[in-house]
């Protein structure tokens, strides 16, 4: 019994004398109230914001839990997913659930598609603009300019949930944990309001916003305006294409389409006429130039970009993915290999149109310069092909040796010359993407990728200007903005300008930059464009006349044949979110 009590005794005492410890704020928590009363916490707050924002690597995402497990860093395969889901390439990995899942539209109402539900990522930024009240460490025009920053940031946000799945909760104040349910179960806001939301956010702070170039990583006045040009493009397409359902949770009246292209128009224009940025010419060749515009950071057509320096995991792995078997140090790449229907999309230069024809080359040998040598500088600066010079070596994707006596082996070897190309084993389709890779870095591996990634750029600013343009019907305006494209690639310019110009110089201007997918479904154009089969090409090495016989590849997809649902123009809201809010109505076609 003794010993009992001294136990209790001695804890007793052990509590009194830890009491003043525990009353200690934690050493590894900074105190809300140090935060806000220091600039340099507040800065790395901001920081901390950017950081959650993956969307900004091409629409990347850490929600990919129903696939390959929670705990997922963006530099990994989401960031090809863009392109990979519409007709510009496949998913060269047969393993990966880009090809046998989301391609071919094997998915439900659990949702995983490119997910963001950036609701948490949102209170940080509703906390951030609520405490700029009160904060007095700031002077007046900095706590100014980051509090636009952090509304545009918000809106930037909202976009990227309103173009997945219409309508979502409006929340914008910090919900107490303790509020009541019907305060914290937020009901989701019609499509309409969202999109009105993100111009009235950008309208509201856009002279408190820095002028400047994208060097900074941070949002300018420039990034707000881009946004508003994109974002009323795509408020207006839905308008004219969609149908609203839902009671306005999804679609947007007709009536509104003119409204949503003059807001398009006139940002386009104000970014236009600022006079702060400019198309990308510095070099005289014109596939350098092209190519240069992904390479040269911060260069005069950048807007705003995503930052990198491929150090301390501040690096993508862009390069490890896109390069050919052989040039990295994973023995992977190629991820997204070009289709043929893509390639074929770029004019000659004499604007032309070009296409490789099955029935025209299948009898005879080409070199690739007489296959593609005349074609838009814009091809060869974003589409690598057999025979592409890379690092002082080149590309060899051929796949087949034909001997003299026209038998074509394709395995081992004839005479010293191999069967296949050394990187034969990472293309699928013959063609892989070109666009953004360093050449200057050597076997990149993961997360060494160095090249920022331009969020948007003047290039597309023309091309919002052109779409808006000709809605508006002012043809004209359309006709100059598109060929002050064409002139800067290399390739002769329009006469005429039509709904569907447009759109081809869009593809092919904006290739491999995360657009084309979009751009489908808001013309809701992908339930035709992606539900198709699609070809690819394998060259053949013909040994005497080091030429090539070209065979062409049918339904390169395989048995996953590529679909696209009517339903998939919004991405369902989820069971497991449905489950966390009643108040939640699922999207039509997921119920």
């Amino acid at each position: 019994m003794k010993r009992r009590i001294y136990i209790f005794l001695f804890l007793l005492g052990s509590v009194t004398a830890c009491k003043d410890v525990l009353d200690k704020e934690p050493l590894n928590i900074i105190p809300e109230s140090t935060v806000w009363s220091d600039q340099a916490l507040i800065n790395a707050y901001v920081s901390q914001v950017y950081s959650e924002l993956t969307y900004l690597f091409n629409d990347a995402t850490n929600d990919r839990s129903r696939y390959e497990g929670p705990g997922n860093p963006e530099d990994s395969f989401d960031f090809n997913l863009p392109s990979e889901l519409s007709d510009e390439s496949r998913c060269t990995y047969t393993w990966l659930y880009t090809w046998y899942l989301l391609k071919p539209g094997f998915i439900d109402k659990r949702g995983g598609l490119m997910e963001w539900w950036g609701y948490s990522t949102i209170r940080k930024m509703n906390e951030f603009i609520e405490r700029m009240e009160t904060v007095t460490v700031l002077d007046a025009p900095v706590k100014k300019s980051l509090l636009a920053e952090m509304r545009v940031l918000r809106a930037m946000t909202y976009f990227q949930m309103v173009k997945r799945y219409g309508g979502v909760p409006l929340i914008t104040k910090v919900q107490a944990i303790d509020a009541p349910k019907e305060e914290l179960f937020v009901s989701r806001n019609k499509e309409i309001e969202i999109y009105d939301f993100v111009n009235a956010e950008i309208d509201a702070v856009l002279a408190d916003l820095p002028v400047g170039n994208a060097s900074s990583g941070h949002v300018t006045k420039g990034a707000a305006l881009a946004l508003k040009s994109r974002s009323s493009l795509y408020a207006a397409s839905i308008a004219k294409y969609g149908t609203v359902q839902l009671n306005g949770l999804v679609g947007i009246p007709a009536s509104e389409a003119t409204r949503f292209y003059q807001a398009s128009y006139d940002a386009s224009n104000a970014i236009i006429t600022s006079g702060q940025y400019s198309l990308y010419k510095k070099e005289a060749d014109k596939v350098k130039n092209y190519q240069n515009i992904f390479l040269d950071e911060n260069n005069v057509e950048v807007i705003f970009s995503k930052q990198y320096n491929g150090q301390a995991a501040v690096g993508h792995s862009w390069d490890l993915m896109q390069e050919p078997n052989g040039f990295n140090a994973w023995g992977v790449g190629n991820n997204s290999a070009v289709y043929l229907e893509m390639v074929d999309d770029y004019e000659n230069m004499d604007g032309s149109p070009t296409k490789l024809d099955p029935t025209i080359l299948q009898d005879k040998v080409w070199s690739m310069n007489e296959l593609l040598g005349k074609k838009d500088p814009r091809f060869h600066a974003s589409i690598y092909y057999e025979g592409t010079p890379w690092q002082g070596q080149i590309f060899r994707l051929y796949k087949g040796l034909k001997k003299p006596d026209g038998t074509i082996i394709s395995a081992g070897d004839y005479n010293g010359v191999t069967a296949n190309g050394a990187n034969s084993a990472s293309s699928s389709t013959g063609f892989g993407v070109k666009k953004y890779l360093d050449e200057t870095l050597v076997q990149p591996g993961g997360g060494m990728s160095r090249t920022d990634w331009i969020v948007f750029r003047y290039g597309e600013t023309l091309l919002n200007r052109a779409e808006a343009a000709f809605e508006l019907n002012k043809q004209e305006e359309a006709l100059t903005a598109v060929n002050q494209i064409r002139e800067r690639a290399g390739i002769l310019p329009l006469l005429t300008i039509d709904r569907d110009k447009i759109r081809h110089e869009r593809k092919v201007e904006l290739a491999f930059e995360g657009h084309r997918y979009w751009d489908l479904r808001r013309w809701r154009l992908s339930t035709t464009a992606l539900t198709r089969t699609f070809t690819g090409i394998e060259p053949i090495l013909d040994f005497t006349t080091k030429k090539y016989q070209i065979k062409f590849l049918n339904g390169v997809d395989g048995d996953n044949k590529p679909r696209f649902d009517a339903k998939f123009y919004y991405f369902p809201i989820g069971v497991a979110r449905i489950a966390n809010n009643p108040k939640l109505v699922e999207n039509p076609g997921w119920e």
